[in-house]
């Protein structure tokens, strides 16, 4: 028997323009359409109008109206991630498009955690700079989870990252090794060991970097493994607020020896070997899976990698 059902239409197009985006982006940021309307010089009665619009054809609230501004539904909150997206990918077009105007071969969107730009990618990317003149690199730092994020958006060419996160559902190559150590002031008590287990670690108050880090998810499944917790009562942003944090007696750190030794070599500071496995750690580089890689991509990763096996960590 044939279904009274009627076919469901077919959802309108989607269209809007950039200064849309950029608009519903400031009056987000700002709590206000009047803010946005004077950062963007746009007529406040123009600026309102669109955002109305641009509500209209997703059919959608997305900001609450208040006596004394506007704040974000839940549905705004998440179209604004996806607007901030696109105007990241609108700017690196720009770039790229820059770049070959200009006589130069492209740009190469590098994201990499923490520890590896501090420990390799100077050095790297000089290298790239060598070998590669008419390519110009654009480098995220961020955490490893942020690079897998921006991977899989798209918003990056290459990734490195900390290959305990997994896979990455893309190719990867092997990129560097390095070994933890724990910071901690030279008058704690653990500064009289010659090194510490994770044991000891779970003793103490440690500081750690945000949520996202490599570390610090190595940090939780090692107490989860023991059975116990991992407290971190301050999470900071980078090992050298790490670092000033521990030099007060705040607490302990775990950061890569090299990047240690470079911010905290100091008599202020003890660094103490850490026992077991878990505390040698590999970083990957992962590339897009389908398709070819721009050849300016491509000779940046062949650098990358060849500086892996001419100096092995």
């Amino acid at each position: 028997m044939a279904s009274d059902r009627k076919p469901e239409a077919a959802p309108a197009r989607i269209h809007f323009d950039l200064t849309t985006l950029r608009l519903f982006i400031a009056t987000a940021e700002l709590g206000g359409v009047t803010k946005a309307a004077e950062r963007m010089h746009l007529a406040p009665a123009a600026a309102s109008r669109r955002i109305q619009e641009f509500e209209g054809q997703f059919q959608l609230a997305l900001f609450r109206r208040l006596p004394h501004g506007m704040a974000l539904t839940d549905a705004g909150r998440a179209l604004l991630a996806h607007a901030r997206a696109m105007l990241h990918t609108t700017a690196r077009m720009q770039d790229d498009a820059a770049s070959y105007l200009h006589g130069e071969k492209g740009v190469v969107r590098i994201a990499a955690c923490k520890s590896v730009v501090l420990q390799f990618l100077p050095t790297d990317i000089l290298r790239c700079a060598q070998a590669c003149p008419g390519v110009r690199i654009d480098l995220q730092e961020m955490n490893s989870h942020g690079v897998l994020q921006a991977m899989s958006r798209g918003l990056a060419d290459v990734g490195i990252y900390e290959s305990s996160l997994g896979p990455a559902g893309m190719p990867t190559s092997p990129y560097r090794d390095d070994r933890l150590v724990v910071l901690a002031p030279r008058g704690h008590p653990l500064a009289q060991q010659s090194s510490v287990d994770m044991a000891d670690i779970l003793a103490w108050d440690v500081i750690s970097l945000d949520e996202g880090s490599a570390i610090l998810i190595n940090l939780e499944r090692q107490a989860s493994d023991a059975s116990r917790v991992l407290r971190t009562p301050i999470r900071v942003g980078s090992f050298d607020s790490m670092a000033a944090m521990i030099a007060q007696g705040i607490g302990i750190g775990v950061m890569p020896q090299a990047v240690a030794e470079s911010i905290a070599g100091g008599p202020a500071f003890c660094r103490l070997p850490i026992e077991g496995a878990w505390a040698s750690r590999r970083f990957v580089l992962c590339r897009p899976a389908a398709g070819v890689l721009p050849s300016a991509a491509q000779s940046v990763v062949n650098v990358l990698l060849a500086s892996q096996s001419a100096n092995p960590a």
